[in-house]
């Protein structure tokens, strides 16, 4: 009787344990990873609607790292422009198309497909968007992340 006691103690230990120290398998500990589902994530249109942005931290508007998500929404290009300082922008679904130059020639924009990584250099004029579909992009930099107009007319 009495290892039968011990037995059925060593089991409820060994379970509340288990309990107290390891989370069920396929489950997370919210606190320290936060998944969101693209169906969840934020966008927020630019003022002309061509494209939608969703921050991920940091604010490209003040000193210091950012990043976000930017949507071009197709049929939209920016007009050859440059930024202060280096941005690093992955191509995460879609075709985004970059062009160089003060000229503004859609037609010979590159078109970057899903998994292409770009530096855009600082001050350095460049203009991209999307044509036929939607390109949804992953862009992070130093900020702040003016943008100044260069074209040529």
């Amino acid at each position: 009787m009495q290892g039968l006691i011990r037995l059925l103690f060593a089991g409820v230990l060994v379970i509340v344990a288990g309990c107290a120290t390891t989370p069920p398998p396929g489950t997370l500990d919210l606190a320290a990873v936060r998944p969101i589902p693209l169906d969840k994530i934020e966008w927020k249109d630019s003022p002309t609607g061509t494209s939608a942005t969703a921050p991920l931290y940091g604010d490209p508007n003040k000193p210091g790292p950012y990043a976000y998500f930017n949507k071009w929404k197709a049929g939209n290009m920016s007009r050859p422009h440059y930024h202060p300082n280096d941005r690093y922008i992955v191509v995460l679904a879609g075709t985004w198309w970059v062009g160089s130059g003060k000229k503004f020639d859609p037609d010979s924009t590159l078109p970057l497909t899903a998994g292409t990584v770009v530096v855009h250099a600082g001050k350095q004029i460049h203009y991209d968007g999307a044509k036929q579909g939607d390109a949804i992009l992953l862009i992070h930099g130093m900020g702040p992340a003016t943008s100044t107009l260069a074209e040529e007319k």
